[in-house]
Protein backbone atom coordinates (compact mmCIF):
# COMPACT_ATOMS: atom_id res chain seq x y z
CA UNK A 1 0.00 0.00 0.00
CA UNK A 2 1.08 3.28 -0.88
CA UNK A 3 2.99 5.16 2.57
CA UNK A 4 2.15 9.30 3.02
CA UNK A 5 4.51 10.98 5.24
CA UNK A 6 4.03 14.76 5.64
CA UNK A 7 6.86 17.64 6.86
CA UNK A 8 7.10 18.32 10.93
CA UNK A 9 5.15 21.87 10.05
CA UNK A 10 1.94 19.91 9.49
CA UNK A 11 2.82 17.83 12.49
CA UNK A 12 2.72 20.85 14.24
CA UNK A 13 -0.70 21.75 13.48
CA UNK A 14 -2.31 18.10 13.86
CA UNK A 15 -1.59 14.90 14.07
CA UNK A 16 0.17 14.19 10.95
CA UNK A 17 2.09 10.17 11.52
CA UNK A 18 3.32 8.80 8.66
CA UNK A 19 0.15 6.00 7.04
CA UNK A 20 0.00 3.04 5.21
CA UNK A 21 -3.23 4.00 2.63
CA UNK A 22 -5.36 1.80 0.18
CA UNK A 23 -5.66 3.94 -2.53
CA UNK A 24 -4.39 4.01 -6.73
CA UNK A 25 -4.42 8.05 -7.09
CA UNK A 26 -3.22 10.89 -5.10
CA UNK A 27 -6.81 11.37 -4.16
CA UNK A 28 -8.27 8.19 -2.74
CA UNK A 29 -4.72 7.69 -0.69
CA UNK A 30 -4.95 11.29 0.96
CA UNK A 31 -9.07 10.90 1.50
CA UNK A 32 -7.37 7.47 3.34
CA UNK A 33 -5.57 9.38 5.62
CA UNK A 34 -8.31 12.58 5.93
CA UNK A 35 -10.37 9.73 7.69
CA UNK A 36 -8.09 8.52 9.92
CA UNK A 37 -6.78 11.71 10.70
CA UNK A 38 -9.58 14.45 9.80
CA UNK A 39 -8.13 18.30 10.81
CA UNK A 40 -5.15 17.35 8.35
CA UNK A 41 -7.60 17.80 5.46
CA UNK A 42 -8.35 21.46 6.24
CA UNK A 43 -4.23 22.02 6.08
CA UNK A 44 -3.85 20.28 2.64
CA UNK A 45 -7.16 21.24 1.04
CA UNK A 46 -9.07 24.46 -0.09
CA UNK A 47 -12.70 24.58 -0.02
CA UNK A 48 -13.20 23.18 -3.54
CA UNK A 49 -10.85 20.02 -2.46
CA UNK A 50 -7.68 20.87 -4.27
CA UNK A 51 -4.13 21.56 -2.67
CA UNK A 52 -4.09 24.55 -0.85
CA UNK A 53 -2.01 27.16 -2.73
CA UNK A 54 1.38 26.62 -0.57
CA UNK A 55 0.96 22.64 -0.27
CA UNK A 56 3.14 20.37 -2.63
CA UNK A 57 2.76 16.76 -2.65
CA UNK A 58 5.25 14.67 -4.30
CA UNK A 59 5.09 10.80 -5.54
CA UNK A 60 8.46 9.03 -5.68
CA UNK A 61 10.05 11.99 -5.57
CA UNK A 62 8.19 14.10 -8.48
CA UNK A 63 5.60 16.74 -7.92
CA UNK A 64 1.88 16.30 -9.18
CA UNK A 65 0.99 17.45 -11.88
CA UNK A 66 -2.90 17.89 -10.99
CA UNK A 67 -3.02 19.80 -8.08
CA UNK A 68 -7.03 20.10 -8.92
CA UNK A 69 -8.59 16.38 -8.62
CA UNK A 70 -5.33 14.83 -7.71
CA UNK A 71 -5.71 12.25 -10.40
CA UNK A 72 -1.88 11.38 -10.43
CA UNK A 73 -1.67 7.52 -9.85
CA UNK A 74 0.52 5.96 -6.98
CA UNK A 75 1.54 2.20 -7.19
CA UNK A 76 1.36 0.28 -4.12
CA UNK A 77 4.93 0.58 -3.41
CA UNK A 78 4.84 4.69 -3.80
CA UNK A 79 5.76 7.18 -1.42
CA UNK A 80 4.05 10.54 -0.86
CA UNK A 81 5.08 13.11 0.74
CA UNK A 82 2.78 16.09 1.55
CA UNK A 83 4.95 19.85 2.41
CA UNK A 84 3.99 22.75 3.34
CA UNK A 85 5.99 25.57 2.09
CA UNK A 86 7.21 28.18 5.04
CA UNK A 87 7.42 31.80 4.46
CA UNK A 88 9.11 34.21 6.82
CA UNK A 89 12.24 36.11 7.50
Amino acid sequence: MPVVQFTANLARQAAAPTCEVAGSTVREALDAVFIQHPLLRGYVLDDQASLRKHVVVFVDGTAIADRKKLTDAVSEKSEIFVMQALSGG
